[in-house]
């Protein structure tokens, strides 16, 4: 009995600091829809909270093929000079064929902002672009 109170005891300090006990256990990660159409992102601006687990469903409604690469600045710059024609073996780097679906899930550890964009010949020129903003 003195072993459940002191745990008891634990267990309310560790509330009353804001440590949420067990709420990630088994939580599935939050879905997010991103519509490409008319060589658009569409939401081309989300916020997501650091350490969440997020499920990024790309849907390409567009007969032509696109991609999805999310990072930052000299992560982008690389992949404007880059010669990968397809991607898909890292969660951040998807390619999304004409008229299908693909999903990946990232977490992201740290504050800020990053951008997603499709580095085909002429798309991120053309509006292909968004913003993550990790809180």
């Amino acid at each position: 009995m003195r072993h459940l109170r002191t745990w008891s005891a634990v267990l309310g300090l560790l509330v009353l600091a804001g440590v949420v006990v067990g709420a990630t256990s088994g939580a599935s990660p939050h879905r997010v829809e991103i519509h490409i159409h008319y060589s658009h992102f569409e939401p081309s601006a989300l916020t997501v909270q650091r350490g969440e687990a997020v499920t990024f469903v790309l849907i390409n409604d567009d007969p032509i093929d696109h991609e999805w690469l999310i990072g930052d600045s000299a992560f982008h710059e690389r992949h404007r000079h880059g010669t990968e024609s397809h991607h898909g073996a890292r969660p951040n780097e998807m390619s999304v064929p004409a008229m299908s679906s693909v999903e990946t899930t990232l977490t992201f550890a740290q504050a800020g902002t990053l951008q997603y964009i499709c580095h085909l010949p002429g798309h991120e020129a053309y509006g292909m672009v968004g913003t993550l903003t990790i809180r």
